[in-house]
């Protein structure tokens, strides 16, 4: 037998396949509990059962489940393990027939699904992949015990005194209900600060679901948020819940909400009034539990005075505003920013950087910092990973920002990149430039507005699933606005 490599556990009421996998895993050097059902699965995993967390050997790594059980389905399984053990992967086996319903399933938390018959060569790949995610998912919850107890809160590092004062706002908003607007430049740290409201909070077990309201066509949006039945447009293959019912009794995060487009706005309202939603395409409406939290960098009162922005909407989004000063005003974070950065750096990409040179800091004081923490981020990283000596020296610093054009494609061809690095590149430029507005930034590349909505999605932008008939549809609303 080999080394141990972890603990799993199978569910599956077929006695011959409990013991195929119990062999086969066993002889694969992993430590293996068969249960016969999902009821028994359940208690035995939840607290006081015999592989409930506290318990020594109830550090499960994997689970495996058969999705059709009498009793309790592998469906059912997978949701009631989200508030018990959400933290311990699933792979579902199903019948071919089934595979609509294991979709579903992942949809609802499982890791992956085998359709069966499968080879156990099949299934060692895939529980080697689940355990790697396991690791990853340890690693990362090991860091942010060590940030919590370094830092100041949920990852925000600040100690300046307007930082402290987000911090006092944030520790009292978080058990109340009421809806949250985010105020601050890009790159402040908006979506962090929701997060830290939402972990802190009674919703802290339900689900965060975050949107960036600039990086979805406006014509797709819709559908993002509130969800479309099958057939309800081009595409719409199959139903298709929106955001607000993925974040059911949790947080729902509207980033930029403030280039959501006015009849956007008034769906938005209703829902928040009536706290129910409507699929497009759909006559019924579904009660939903969510939690608010908007953030912008614009001036919504400005936009409410030219009619951009609806001024019912702002003050139901805004029962509590949290304004995030930019970083320029709070130069005393930077070498605690900076500090932060270089050890989550370090540690991700398994290097022994362990500090800044005087003249280094002093280097990252000076600068104006208009992308504010994700600029000094992205500079530490850099430095961190490019660093030839333990300390980060001066030279190590790259100065951020890009002043000219001869300075932007000099730097972006020290590397020799391709055509396609180089285009990928520009674009970033152009789309931070141009604050993510597409109309904009298509002018500028001298694209169309479904040209760079193709290209965010190659580049990895935008999500994945925007499909070429969802592209088509985009440009064919464009026109018909021309």
């Amino acid at each position: 037998m080999s080394d141990f490599k972890g603990r799993i556990v199978v569910v599956d009421d077929e006695k011959e396949m409990r013991s195929l996998l119990k062999d086969f895993l066993s002889s694969e050097g992993y430590d293996v509990h068969v249960f016969p059902s999902a009821v028994d699965a359940i208690q035995n995993l939840s607290p006081g059962g015999a592989l409930s967390i506290e318990k020594e050997n109830g550090d499960v790594d994997l689970i495996i489940s058969d999705i059709n059980m009498p009793e309790i389905s592998g469906l059912e399984f997978t949701s009631r393990l989200q508030e018990i053990r959400s933290e311990i992967p699933v792979i579902l086996i199903t019948a071919f027939g089934s595979i609509e319903t294991a979709i579903e399933a992942m949809r609802r938390g499982a890791f992956h699904y085998i359709v069966k018959p499968f080879k156990l060569a099949e299934m060692s790949v895939n529980v080697l992949r689940a355990m790697e995610h396991r690791k990853l998912q340890r690693d990362n919850t090991a860091l942010r015990q060590v940030v919590k107890r370094s830092w100041s809160m949920n990852g925000i590092v600040g100690k300046s005194p307007e930082m402290k004062s987000v911090f006092d706002l944030v520790s009292r908003v978080s058990q109340a209900t009421a809806n949250i607007l985010i105020m601050g430049e890009s790159g402040t740290g908006k979506e962090m600060v929701a997060r830290a409201i939402h972990e802190s909070g009674p919703r802290s077990k339900k689900p965060f679901v975050a949107i960036n309201c600039t990086a979805i066509p406006e014509t797709l949006l819709e559908s993002e948020l509130f969800g479309h039945a099958k057939g309800s447009f081009t595409g719409a293959i199959q139903r298709k819940r929106g955001l607000f019912e993925e974040a059911e009794g949790g947080t729902l995060f509207l980033d930029e909400i403030g280039d959501m487009n006015v009849l956007l706005q008034t769906k938005l309202l209703r829902v928040i009034q009536e706290k129910k939603v409507r699929a497009v395409g759909e006559n019924m409406t579904k009660d939903v539990d969510v939690r608010i939290i908007a953030a912008t960098h614009k001036d919504l009162k400005s936009a409410m005075k030219d009619g951009r922005f609806r001024e019912d909407l702002y003050y139901r989004l805004s029962v509590i505003p949290i304004v995030i000063p930019p970083l320029r005003q709070r130069k005393e974070d930077v070498p605690l920013l900076a500090e932060h950065f270089l050890q989550k750096y370090s540690a991700t990409n398994n290097l022994r950087v362990k500090g800044f040179s005087k003249r280094a800091m002093n280097k990252l004081m000076s600068f104006r910092w208009d992308g504010n923490v994700r600029e000094l981020e992205n500079v530490v990283e850099r430095a961190v990973v490019l660093a030839t000596d333990s300390m980060i020296s001066e030279g190590d610093i790259p100065t951020p920002g890009v002043t000219n054009a001869e300075e932007f494609f000099g730097s972006a061809i020290t590397d020799f990149p391709t055509v396609e690095q180089l285009e990928r590149r520009y674009m970033q430029v152009i789309l931070e430039k141009t604050g993510g507005r597409k109309e904009q930034a298509a002018q500028i590349l001298g694209f169309t507005r479904r040209t760079l909505y193709r290209k965010e999605r190659e580049y990895g932008f935008v999500e994945q699933h925007v499909t070429d008939e969802e592209l088509d549809l985009v440009e064919d609303k464009n026109k018909e606005t021309e």
